[in-house]
């Protein structure tokens, strides 16, 4: 009878990738910048959002974006056009994520001295990159009303590593069938810890309660150099 040998892995497959992550987080962290992850799927309105969001805070803190694309740089230059800070497009190739080693390539291109607030907003997806840390303090995740209440339940993991889970387009509700409290029940039975704001950044609705989020996160950050 053949032999099978049996080797043991003791290391885990993502341990580079989380080595140079939280090595990002410390160099981040050391500036006083905070650093936050923006993922979703295509179309939930992220850019929409990013947009409103640094519009709504630029005047007070100094703001950078980073945006990852397979093709095009029409995010970032639409970020750049409508609110004037420097954006950074990040193509990953044809990859559906970016992960720390890519993230550290795109800051050494990128001067983020000085800055309070760094965003990376990620590619349109919500599998591969809630699969690999990015280096980034903190994960938000978008679900538009029109995607359905019933996504945690298909992408669980995509709301299992969040710390802000925005639910977004609000002013759509009269032409979808979204239910709140299921999508919050099925966020929290994943993700207790999550907390979870209702937006829409057309209206301008929820979005002081967003912005008090990022305020206070970089109020720890630079808490902590």
């Amino acid at each position: 009878m053949s032999s099978v040998r049996v080797i043991q892995v003791q290391e885990n497959v993502f341990a580079k990738n989380d080595r140079e992550a939280e090595r990002i987080r410390r160099d981040m962290t050391s500036q006083g910048t905070f650093f936050v992850n923006v993922m979703s799927a295509p179309g939930s309105g992220k850019t929409t959002f990013l947009t409103a969001l640094i519009n709504s805070m630029k005047s007070r803190y100094r703001i950078g974006e980073m945006d990852v694309d397979i093709e095009s740089s029409l995010d970032a230059q639409r970020v750049a056009d409508l609110t004037g800070v420097k954006s950074l497009q990040i193509h990953n190739c044809g990859l559906c994520h970016i992960d720390a080693d890519m993230t550290a390539r795109a800051l050494s291109e990128y001067d983020t001295k000085g800055l309070d607030l760094l965003i990376l907003e990620n590619i349109g997806n919500l599998v591969c990159p809630a699969e690999f840390d990015t280096g980034a303090h903190k994960n938000v995740s978008l679900l538009s009303v029109p995607e359905g209440d019933d996504k945690p339940l298909k992408y669980p993991l995509m709301f299992q590593v969040c710390d802000l889970v925005l639910i977004t387009k609000i002013d759509t509700l009269d032409y979808f069938d979204f239910d709140f409290e299921k999508a919050r029940e099925r966020i929290h039975a994943l993700n207790p810890k999550a907390q979870i704001l209702r937006i829409s950044a057309v209206t301008g609705e929820g979005m002081d309660r967003a912005v008090s989020w990022f305020e206070g996160e970089i109020a720890a950050v630079k808490a902590a150099v």
